[in-house]
């Protein structure tokens, strides 16, 4: 249980990065901790305790698993989600460099204000 209250205050340390920054690059971060604190409730939430890995091999028992599989479902869900995450971030700090190049700053604030 302790775990789930972890990855509460993960969360909510990227959405108070996320609400309270006004700096493009700390706004990156903070997505990109708000994107591990998914990550981790997904595989948490997948987790069985006692569990095993359905891959089974030639000289192993299958009982154990079948009566403790853990769900490879999540997992997979991570996988995807760690390669669409990194796909955004690229494209985040390649926008933040195109406006730091046209605007000279990454104040987002005086991004808005330099308007025109």
């Amino acid at each position: 249980m302790i775990i789930y209250f972890l990855i509460l205050i993960l969360f909510s340390v990227g959405l108070y990065g996320l609400l309270s920054q006004k700096n493009l690059i700390k706004l990156i971060i903070s997505i990109s901790i708000l994107e591990c604190a998914v990550n981790l409730f997904l595989i948490i939430a997948g987790f069985s305790a006692g569990g095993s890995a359905p891959i089974i091999s030639a000289g192993q028992d299958a009982g154990r698993f079948m009566t403790h599989p853990v769900d490879p479902f999540p997992e997979a869900m991570v996988l995807i989600a760690i390669v669409i995450s990194l796909s955004v971030l690229l494209l985040l700090i390649a926008m933040a460099l195109r406006l730091y190049h046209h605007y000279g700053t990454y104040d987002i604030t005086e991004i808005r204000r330099l308007r025109g």
